[in-house]
């Protein structure tokens, strides 16, 4: 138990230096660039927020090997929205790493990994302060949508390269008649994600009032 709360510790420690290193830099460079900063924030953050996205993965393997509490599917989604559009949809195509909309979502995907990290890091350590934990689980509420619309946003943008380009669109050889649209698959996909959506804000819900129900704020300022 301890073993493993250790090295839970550091999963959290890895991810919270990660998303703070992005977090800091973005805003440094909005600061001293201005709004040219925007246009390649994937080319100086793009390796690391890849190298964050990766390493969650492993959250879904500590809810499966129970070492982590939190539930599998709303888990699964929200890593799996990521990897999609980061590594599907921005990764493989240029023109698109230069959109605004890349610089807002990785903006809302590090605000609230900043913030939850933070919180697991002092939660393996049996301390909780009312403050973040009220903000760790209520920031998700309205910015988690947010990150959604951009994702959707994001994927829209890049349809028109996935069409031009072909990328990841298949046709087999003959005898076989079938082939695969992949701009077809991304606007299902869009279905996926804002149906994924209504799911993952009712389980947000459940677990802030799980964590700050009355008798939770009690127990933990007592």
């Amino acid at each position: 138990s301890f073993t493993m709360n250790m090295y839970l510790f550091v999963y959290d420690l890895m991810q919270f230096c990660g998303h703070s290193w992005i977090f800091t830099n973005m805003i440094i460079r909005f600061m001293t660039f201005g709004k040219d900063s925007l246009a390649d924030t994937f080319y100086s953050i793009g390796l690391v927020m890849r190298f964050c996205q990766l390493l969650s993965v492993l959250e879904i393997l500590h809810i499966l090997i129970g070492i982590d509490k939190s539930r599998l599917l709303p888990r699964f989604l929200q890593i799996t929205e990521r990897i999609i559009v980061l590594f599907v949809v921005i990764n493989s195509q240029e023109e698109v790493q230069g959109k605004y909309v890349v610089c807002v979502l990785f903006f809302l995907w590090n605000l609230l990994d900043v913030v939850r990290y933070t919180y697991n890091m002092l939660s393996r350590m049996g301390i909780y302060y009312l403050p973040l934990t009220w903000l760790n689980f209520s920031l998700c509420l309205p910015l988690y949508p947010l990150s959604v619309l951009a994702k959707g946003f994001a994927i829209c943008v890049s349809l028109p390269y996935f069409e031009s380009f072909g990328t990841y669109s298949i046709k087999l050889p003959f005898p076989f008649t079938f082939s695969i649209y992949f701009p077809y698959v991304l606007k299902m996909y869009l279905l996926v994600l804002f149906t994924g959506m209504c799911f993952i804000i009712q389980n947000l819900f459940y677990e802030r009032m799980a964590h700050l129900g009355t008798g939770n704020i009690k127990n933990k300022r007592s």
